[in-house]
């Protein structure tokens, strides 16, 4: 790519972002958008109201000053350890990439542009004169690069060590912020055996009464949830209807559910001890066909609950497998009625399918290097010859076209990447998440960076590309990847700077918004408050570390467009965290890890690529050197994986024994254990009614109440069911008791408009 198709992708990207960062700024304003731009807010009831003026039609930056404004603990109140860690990796691009900037500015880049002397500049206007690419064999030049390869590798050590540091510090200051959490208490245990005798929650109450008798509380059963198993017993039922029920004709004042007959507004009361009992049953037997080879067990203790999540149960590994239970609200119900000897082929089925998935997704790749090699397919599609008459077309279809072709295929990447780590059986939404994550990442490493660089290398040859040994490999990646430089230039500004615009945006939302309430007319919120998307912007947000480091020193040109895009990431993310994303569940900072594997293995490439292009360029001392750089490198990352990779993975039963001690010493221990047994809730979490309660009144295609309620009497034989109608209804209690007349209930009281959010 030459310089005017790279002027060209530049221009369009700034108008593109300048003018969504301007209309976000807008909309923003409009009560009308409140839920999509303030759902965070909203959520905690901070709102206000707000007058009409015309300050709100004209675009201002005052939401970028309190993005700048904002604290690190008005990030964790607002989005929690999560957001604060996501920032951090932000933070850490900016400071590595800043240092990067200044010392590859002015000291690589000019030997690069002066590498073979100035005559070659009038010739040519390539970007290749900006790369290593340009510095002649055997020059001496090569040594200042490998200095700044130390420096910069150094810089970003010292930072990932205090990163690490300070991120597991929060981590363990997360577990004494939030000392009642029912985790610390639960154990999820997976693989019961199943007994022809007693049932799964039979079996788990007498396990654990037998061996934990002195810490063992209570016990909860996993039960099948979820639409598919709604939808199998719908049609179940059905059937049994069908084939079953004899038909009979519909008697007018019928108690029925108002399909047909005439609706009875009488009150029947089922005092039937029989009756009673046959119900009971009939429940039992229907919470028995539904359990799980699951259940959540609950201790007296943190630390029993901790020695129970970390102890092989039974001399058969894959029964009684015990670990610590996710919060509530982050528990995945319908993964836990998986049987747990399915999950490896669960496992492999996946590995297979995200196999298949990025070799397919190599068409798209290929494509878009088709389109930046114009130049080359010339030559076998003659018709292409016409294109190049007209440069404007030229510069527009290898400068920007490229880029957004591969950002509009990547979209489909994260959403595909967490079905498949739903279907590998994650017991909780934020493991879900981030299995996602570090799907998405590897895909992004591989189909964006490898595959980029290797199918334009292809185009240019004509197919005529061997790789026969590991070797060749990196030899080729050598040769490649500054000459891929300004391909992902622009892919930085399409996919990062125009992204960032569309985050601020939120197109989804702010148009089904629009729908519901401009065009349908409809009284219900299209927008929720959503999540975070982290297992898309984290992986972009490192994959563009990975752009950063091994670039840095064989192509420097591409740091700016780098720290633009981390400066405003920074800002937006922010803005975003406290005012949109909804936080419903944490995974206690988990992600540095995977960011701190992510910059250790972009800096190992970028030694090895350094070291054996070194060799390339005939400076066998250069490339000598390097290599004690890349064995440092890996000894740090072993050091931090044992110094502090231990604290995210387990928990420290010496803090734990201390905060149940105290808990002990204070009386609070009692309160938490009597909360502890309802606040694992599957069917209220779930949103769904447990078998044998009846449904809540809902209003049928009339208006009228239509659904049964049930009154308890004071009478413990006696209850009342009341059949829908319109009030007022009649009561006859048919227990014994005289004839009572209940007052219709009271109508709801009118819900309260909502406020406006303040925007100021």
């Amino acid at each position: 790519m030459d310089i005017p198709a790279l002027l060209t992708s530049a221009g369009m990207n700034i108008g593109i972002s300048v003018g969504m960062f301007s209309l976000y700024s807008i909309l923003r304003k409009q009560p009308l958008n409140v839920k999509v731009y303030f759902g965070q807010r909203v959520s905690q009831g901070r709102t206000r109201n707000e007058t009409l003026c015309f300050e709100r039609f004209v675009p201002s930056a005052s939401w970028i000053l309190k993005a700048w404004e904002a604290t690190e603990e008005d990030i964790f109140a607002s989005g929690g350890i999560d957001a604060v860690v996501f920032l951090r990796i932000v933070i850490f691009s900016i400071r590595i990439f800043s240092i990067a900037a200044i010392l590859c500015t002015f000291l690589v880049l000019p030997l690069n542009y002066f590498g073979q002397g100035m005559e070659r500049v009038i010739d040519s206007n390539a970007m290749d004169l900006l790369t290593i690419g340009n510095v002649r064999e055997g020059s001496r030049w090569l040594w200042a690069h490998c200095f700044t390869l130390y420096i910069i590798s150094g810089c970003a050590c010292t930072l990932l060590y205090y990163e690490y540091k300070n991120v597991a510090r929060m981590r363990l200051e997360q577990v004494n912020r939030f000392p009642a959490r029912p985790s610390n208490f639960t154990v999820l245990v997976r693989g019961v055996p199943w007994c022809a005798v007693e049932s799964y929650n039979e079996s788990v109450g007498k396990f654990f009464g037998n061996y934990y008798a002195s810490s063992y509380i209570a016990h909860q059963i996993v039960y099948r949830s979820g639409a598919v198993q709604t939808i199998m017993e719908d049609a179940e039922m059905m059937y049994n209807l069908v084939t079953a029920a004899p038909a009979k004709p519909c008697e007018p004042n019928a108690d029925r559910c108002g399909l047909c007959g005439e609706r009875s507004n009488s009150f029947k009361a089922t005092s039937s001890e029989s009756e009673t009992e046959t119900k009971n049953r009939k429940i039992e037997d229907e919470l028995r066909e539904k359990e799980c080879e699951a259940a959540l067990v609950f201790f007296r203790s943190r630390y029993d609950a901790l020695v129970v999540s970390h102890t092989i149960q039974s001399a058969d590994p894959m029964l009684w497998v015990t670990e610590l239970a996710p919060e509530p609200k982050d528990v995945f119900w319908q993964n836990l009625c998986v049987p747990f000897n399915l999950l490896w082929i669960r496992k492999i089925s996946v590995f297979i399918a995200s196999i298949v998935f990025s070799v397919l997704f190599l068409l798209p790749t290929t494509f878009v290097q088709g389109l930046m090699k114009i130049e080359y397919l010339q030559s076998v599609f003659p018709w292409l010859r016409g294109l190049s008459r007209r440069s404007y077309y030229v510069n527009l279809i290898t400068g920007y076209l490229p880029s957004l072709v591969l950002t509009v295929f990547l979209i489909i990447v994260p959403p595909t990447m967490m079905l498949f780590s739903t279907l590998e059986g994650a017991v909780s939404r934020s493991t879900r998440k981030r299995s996602a994550c570090v799907k998405v990442l590897i895909f992004m490493f591989w189909n964006v960076y490898f595959s980029n660089i290797l199918s334009g290398s292809w185009i240019e040859r004509m197919g005529k590309l061997t790789v026969t040994s590991p070797r060749d490999m990196i030899t080729l990646l050598a040769e490649l990847i500054p000459r891929q430089a300004s391909f992902f230039m622009t892919y930085v500004m399409t996919s990062g700077w125009s992204g960032l615009g569309c985050e601020l945006l939120q197109p989804v939302g702010l148009l089904g918004n629009w729908l519901f309430k401009c065009v349908l007319q409809k009284e219900e919120e299209f927008c929720r408050p959503v999540t975070f998307s982290y297992h898309t912007e984290v992986s972009r947000v490192l994959l563009f570390g990975l752009l950063g480091f091994t670039f840095c020193i064989l192509a420097p040109l591409i740091l700016p467009f780098l720290l633009v895009y981390f400066f405003f990431a920074f800002l937006v993310y922010r803005n975003q965290i406290m005012n949109v994303y909804f936080v419903k569940y944490q995974t206690d900072g988990s992600y540095w890890p995977l960011a701190h594997n992510a910059t250790i293995f972009s800096l190992i490439l970028t030694q090895v690529v350094a070291a054996v292009l070194f060799g390339m360029k005939k400076s066998s001392s250069a490339s000598t050197f390097t290599i004690p750089l890349i064995i440092l490198t890996a000894l740090f990352n072993v050091f931090c994986k044992n110094r502090f990779l231990p604290v995210f993975k387990n928990r420290a039963a010496k803090v734990l024994i201390e905060m149940d001690r105290d808990d002990e010493r204070s009386g609070k221990l009692e309160e938490i254990l009597e909360k502890l047994t309802t606040a694992y809730n599957q069917f209220e979490l779930c949103g769904v009614e447990p078998p044998g309660k009846e449904e809540k009144p809902k209003k049928g295609s009339n208006g009228s109440l239509e659904d049964l309620a049930i009154v308890k009497t004071g009478s413990p034989s006696a209850e009342v069911v009341v059949n829908g109608g319109s009030p007022p209804a009649e009561v006859v209690v048919k227990s014994g008791s005289p004839s009572a007349e209940l007052p219709p209930p009271p109508p709801p009281p009118p819900e309260p408009e909502p406020n406006i959010v303040s925007i100021n």
